[in-house]
Order: structure tokens, then sequence, then C-alpha cells
């Protein structure tokens, strides 16, 4: 696994704490170059600094990925640095207010946010690193999901909206880059215990749920065999966790 990721170059969204964090950490035993786009300074710092301390290469930018010139501040750092973008991982997201509205009373404003961090914005990185992707005939784009966007779960329909449809544009670029030497992979880690979800049910004992540092190993072990142009995976049902 690790001569496929050595020396690639990989943008992780949302990678200061949780399942980015995770992937960014796995990518690092790889040899590979993480760069840690993160809104909070201190998490993404720590991840940058986790990434050089476990083999790979590690560059923090603060990018609140609803921003449309802080994701283009971020690719352009990463091209600046590293010349390319291999990987990009779309994980950032939000849960939107807290506790979660329904959707009879969710204020549409704070829908219209969860839309423009789980949707817009994957949507706008994918554009701004296809182009050299597209040069090079190969890349991957992953948009991590989850079942709330499969499955309607009464209580999270701002969250479950923006995955299911951040699903289906996953399924529409695959078919648009079909021949082109860049894969799409839809990624659902799976009910885990993170901090965005505590937030989403605030007061749920979380404990029993496996930690986003279980299911990062599959993952990357995903993206690195996984030859499909496009795919939708379950993390935990994918290989054990410390393989």
């Amino acid at each position: 696994m690790a001569d496929r990721l050595a020396g690639r170059v990989a943008i992780v969204t949302g990678s200061g704490m949780g399942i980015g964090r995770g992937i960014a950490r796995r990518f690092a035993r790889e040899r590979a170059a993480v760069v840690i786009a993160e809104v909070d300074v201190a998490s993404g710092t720590r991840t940058a600094g986790e990434v050089d301390a476990l083999g790979g290469t590690g560059l923090f930018v603060r990018a609140d990925v609803s921003d449309k010139a802080q994701c283009l501040a971020a690719v352009d750092a990463t091209i600046a640095r590293f010349g390319r973008v291999d990987v990009l991982v779309n994980n950032a997201s939000t849960v939107g207010p807290s506790p979660m509205p329904v959707l009879g009373d969710y204020p549409l404003d704070a829908f219209a946010a969860v839309l423009q961090t789980n949707l817009v914005a994957p949507l706008h990185l994918t554009q701004l690193v296809l182009p050299g992707m597209r040069a090079r005939r190969s890349g991957l784009i992953v948009n991590v999901t989850s079942d709330a966007g499969r499955e309607a779960y009464a209580g999270w329909g701002g969250y479950g909206t923006s995955k299911a449809a951040l699903e289906h544009l996953s399924r529409v670029l695959a078919a648009e880059l079909e021949g082109s030497g860049v894969r799409v992979y839809v990624v659902d880690p799976g009910d885990m215990n993170t901090q965005m979800h505590r937030e989403a049910e605030p007061g749920v004992d979380l404990s029993s749920l496996p930690g986003p540092e279980s299911v990062a190993p599959a993952i990357v072990r995903l993206l690195a065999t996984e030859t499909a142009a496009y795919g939708r995976y379950e993390a935990q049902s994918l290989a054990p966790a410390g393989r």
C-alpha cells in the first residue's frame, strides 16, 4: 500500500479532529504529503505536526471551506508547496444548529449554511483541483458522506439532505469524468463517537460507538488499493481497522 501513497499529495478538509484527523494521520504513515485544510488553527497545527512526526509531510492551511477565497488559497498553497494535488478528501462538514431542528422549523438561513459547507464547498474544491488532475489523467476525489443521506432520520433533515445531495453530485461527477483517469469515491464512515455527532445529539451517550481512528486505516487502505472509477463504500464494513 505504501508504494501507491508515498509521495502523493492529499488535501484533507476538516482534518484538525475526528475522521479527518484520522485519515490525515494514516496518510502520514504511508509517507504521503498531507495538507490540513482546517478552520481551527490550534487543532490544524497539531495535526500537521503529527503528520510530520508519523513520517509524512504536513502543511497546515487555515481554511473555512464555506469561504470561496479560503478554498482557493488552500489549493494555491498546496500547489505552491508540492506542485500538484493527487487526492482531495472533502471531509469538512457541519450539522447546523445544535440540537438539530426538525425541517418544519428549520431556519432557512441555517439550512442554506449547511448546504454551503456540506455540498457547495466540496464541489468548489473539486472544481479547483480538477484541471490539474485532468491534465495528468490521474486523481481521486473522496466525498465523506453518511447513512443520514440514505435513511430518513427524524431530526437529521438538514444534514441528511446535504449528504444525499453530495452523494448524487458524486455520481453525476463520476459519469462526467468517465475515461479521464480521475476517480470519484463516496465513503460513509458509519456511526461514530465524534465531536460533530456529540453536537448533533447533545446529551446522548455515544461511548459505545467506535472512534474515528478505528475506521481511518480501512479508508486509506481503500484509497490506496481500489481502482474503480466510482464507488460508494461503508468504512466499517471494510478491512479490519488495524490492518
